[in-house]
């Protein structure tokens, strides 16, 4: 897990036949202690090496991952041993990476899941209502008396892949972006060095955006964005342009499954539920002047007019010719189809 995904091809690969025999049916009985499996990321953030505030028991298994290449073991040994909790203690990053390596070994029939929000960045366990000092043992309480948020995540694989190799090469997280989203990222790591995390990081980097968006003249990677072509649904309608600006470029695309957002953005308006995104035309800097109102949900009307394109999708392709970020990291410019994952049950308190 400390190495970057850039290449789709360096993927860990899972022989998924295999994995599908080490996964144990289990019931458990109400009297018995869950079996837990625990993915610890000791880089995360807010981990810094530190060892977990409760005391260990032998239904506890912790797998400490040195790389990412390392995770489809630990997870196949946590299947094998039928496990009724996965505890992921890490942020973003290290959510996408497991259920990224965990799909081939669980499929379509995973654990319940809890995060402990340790990362830089914890947009998930902000949708799942998760405090910032939950702990191992808060989320182990939870499976039993607390509650379940169900939510998708994206799926991201390569066009024009076999059935076999998408199964391989796909890729699972919850925050995609494109054209100034990926520009925004790289202005959030400066955040971070900062000293600014989860929504104030937001916060900085949007307004720094703003600003850029707002004084910077068409040429600023903020205001260009990115030449793409996104098509909608099955049928893969391409999706409408205002006619603002170059009709091949969008300065920002910002898909998601959540249905909160840090910094209570609401970037997609009323839409709450399923994969939602929006797409901004190169819009002109009155219409940016908005964008904080429209973010706040406070401006509904005339957006397509403008240039700002919020919908609801069951999939849709995405080409494009600039990296894109799915939950914290960059990905090649290139042809994919953007869909749903499994549906997963979330533990919060």
């Amino acid at each position: 897990m400390a190495t970057p995904i850039y290449e789709f091809a360096h993927l860990p690969r899972v022989d998924a036949a295999a994995a599908a025999r080490t996964r144990a049916g289990r019931v458990r009985a109400g009297d018995q202690a869950p079996v837990v499996g625990v993915i610890y990321n000791p880089r995360s953030h807010r981990n810094l090496g530190a060892d977990f505030d409760c005391g260990l028991s032998p239904h506890v298994h912790i797998a400490q991952p040195g790389a990412r290449a390392q995770l489809p073991a630990a997870l196949a040994e946590f299947a094998a041993r039928g496990i009724d909790l996965l505890v992921i203690n890490g942020g973003d990053g290290t959510v996408r990476d497991v259920l990224t390596c965990g799909r081939p070994i669980f499929g379509d029939d995973w654990p319940a899941i809890a995060v402990l929000p340790k990362g830089k960045t914890n947009a998930l366990t902000v949708d799942l209502g998760i405090p910032d000092n939950w702990s191992l043992q808060d989320a182990i309480n939870a499976l039993d008396h607390g509650q379940r948020v169900w939510r998708r995540p994206i799926e991201v694989a390569p066009l024009g892949e076999s059935e076999a190799d998408t199964g391989h090469s796909r890729v699972a997280g919850f925050i995609l972006g494109a054209g100034a989203f990926t520009t925004a990222t790289r202005a959030g790591q400066s955040a971070h060095r900062l000293g600014a995390f989860n929504s104030l990081a937001v916060g900085v980097t949007a307004l720094w955006a703003l600003a850029q968006s707002l004084f910077a003249g068409r040429a600023n990677p903020w205001r260009r964005g990115a030449r793409m072509r996104i098509g909608l649904g099955a049928g893969d309608v391409p999706m409408a342009h205002s006619g603002l600006g170059d009709p091949e470029m969008r300065q920002i695309l910002f898909a998601s499954t959540l249905e909160r957002l840090p910094a209570g953005i609401r970037p997609f308006g009323f839409l709450k539920s399923g994969l939602k995104l929006v797409a901004v035309d190169q819009i002109s800097r009155r219409t940016t002047a908005l964008i904080p109102l429209v973010v706040a949900g406070k401006v509904q009307s005339r957006l397509r007019e403008r240039g700002i394109h919020q919908l609801a999708a069951s999939q849709f392709t995405l080409s494009i010719d600039d990296q894109f970020i799915l939950d914290g990291e960059a990905f090649p410019a290139g042809d994919y189809l953007v869909g749903q994952g499994p549906e997963l049950a979330f533990v919060s308190p």
